[in-house]
């Protein structure tokens, strides 16, 4: 085999692995959504991406909502959610690979309050990354184009 196609071959093998095509170094990610609010509510849950509507969840106390799915190759993977409860809606990115590639990189367990979701720190074991919603009941700009 001439050295350019050796080259051709690996670099198409190395592009195949890192999109997860082959299946040997493809990472799942696992979301998981649960139900914090102390005061027993239940709340709905609703994500979508850019390809995919994941359906309205209804959600006791503790109980969770959970998917997969696989990062995109370009780094631009976002999973978006409302979440609503009486008069109350807000919106969160419930994954944003640029955002949480680094600090959830096979399972991003969310606790959701009233006031925001709160990520599971894995070192630790708790609860204590908290952020607030997202600021417009629409969410982010990427958001508007895609509800």
């Amino acid at each position: 085999m001439a050295p350019l196609h050796r080259y051709l071959v690996s670099f198409v093998l190395l592009v195949c692995l890192c999109n997860g095509s082959v299946g040997i170094l493809a990472t799942k990610v696992g979301v998981r959504i649960t139900n914090g609010f102390e005061d027993l509510s239940d709340i709905n849950v609703q994500c979508k991406s850019g390809d995919d509507d994941l359906g309205p969840h209804l959600l006791g106390f503790e109980e969770f909502f959970e998917f997969n799915f696989e990062p995109n190759f370009q780094g631009t993977t976002l999973f978006f959610c409302r979440f609503w409860w009486g008069n109350e809606s807000h919106y969160y990115d419930i994954y944003d690979q640029k955002r949480d590639a680094g600090r959830c990189s096979d399972h991003c367990w969310w606790l959701v309050k009233p006031d925001g979701p709160c990520l599971l720190n894995q070192k630790v074991g708790v609860y204590d990354v908290c952020e607030k919603w997202n600021p417009s009941q629409q969410g982010s700009e990427r958001h508007r184009l895609r509800l």
